[in-house]
């Protein structure tokens, strides 16, 4: 997923109120105590719709998960266990969450979205960055804190929103990509998600899903947050115009919002890529293991190894839609997700 920008590079006009005042003060010549009325000093957010689910204004796109598809939940409730469908449920480590079909029932918790209320946050004045988002309790590491959502529209679409938008002088923009031709377009309605701000080290992170065929987008705690601390998550910007300075604060801060984060160095890098297609195996911290059953990212989409052909040295890979290819790791873009 990615966070849109627009930056507007022109010079942009002076509003009537400016220009009243540019010629009051011509006319005084001479400096004058005066105090703006209230509402000058009152800071209020960008107005927008509060909605609780998408709103699609293109055709939905839904992927059809059965039986017949290959990805089902194989967990099952055992003696003296409250709850199932841990960070070992099948359709959990494909970012999907379990159908009517899960035999855990109420105790199934791989159904972040629909069992798991978002979060108590706060909205709040930043001194650099506009309004911003903080944390109203403690969160842990993993938690589900909210969903992003708003308008769905196709890329046409919201190349004419942002020229619209460009001439009526808008300069916030709250667009994040879901897939190929889909955007979610948070300005006009949405919900408090739209105003986490960008931080270089973030404290939550966007994971897309799978919820009853439709891909949603969540925003997850990366690590323990503590009540009071701002939300936080790396847009990586698809930039349009200028570069915008960022204000972070991190360390790591890359100091411009339309800089790319570089790439960490995985277990997914060359040497990595080049022994797992070799062999099928992973070598790490001196052990070796199969790479059977590991969470890979390829080419923006999640699977899971499933077979590795040693005479054609290719894997087979069960994506997140159901599908089973046949994969050339060393011809693909590749990662590691979860070892």
């Amino acid at each position: 997923m990615k966070k849109v920008l627009y930056v507007d590079t022109e010079k942009s006009e002076k509003t009537s109120f400016m220009v009243v005042f540019d010629k009051l003060v011509k006319e005084l010549q001479e400096p004058v105590d005066f105090e703006l009325p209230d509402w000058c000093d009152k800071w209020k957010p960008m107005p927008f719709t509060s909605i609780k689910r998408n709103i699609y204004r293109t055709k939905k796109v839904r992927k059809r998960l059965d039986d017949d598809d290959g990805i089902f939940c194989s967990c099952t409730p055992s003696a003296g266990s409250s709850s199932v469908c841990g960070k070992d449920c099948l359709c959990g480590m494909l970012f999907s969450t379990c159908s009517s079909g899960c035999k855990c029932g109420s105790s199934c918790l791989n159904k972040p979205f629909q069992s798991r209320p978002m979060k108590k946050m706060k909205l709040v004045k930043t001194e650099k960055c506009g309004s911003g988002i903080l944390a109203d309790e403690d969160i842990e590491q993993g938690d589900f804190v909210i969903e992003y959502v708003g308008e769905v529209i196709d890329d046409k679409e919201c190349e004419q929103r942002l020229w619209n938008m460009k001439h009526q002088g808008e300069t916030n923009f709250y667009l994040c990509e879901i897939n190929r031709d889909m955007v979610i377009d948070a300005t006009f309605k949405g919900n408090k998600s739209r105003y986490i701000n960008h931080s270089c080290c973030p404290n939550t992170e966007m994971q897309k899903w799978i919820i009853d065929g439709e891909t949603r987008i969540g925003i997850f705690a990366t690590r323990d947050i503590k009540k009071g601390e701002h939300l936080t998550y790396d847009y990586q910007f698809v930039q349009f115009g200028a570069d915008q300075d960022c204000h972070c604060g991190a360390v790591t801060c890359r100091r411009k919002l339309g800089v790319r984060p570089p790439k960490p160095k995985m277990a997914s890098d060359a040497a990595f890529a080049y022994q797992v297609y070799q062999t099928g195996r992973m070598h790490t911290g001196g052990s070796s293991h199969k790479c059977i059953g590991q969470v890979v990212r390829i080419n923006e989409r999640f699977g899971i190894i499933r077979q590795f052909d040693k005479y054609f040295k290719k894997h087979l890979i069960m994506f997140e839609d159901g599908t089973l290819n046949s994969v050339d790791m060393s011809e693909e873009d590749w990662e590691l997700v979860r070892q």
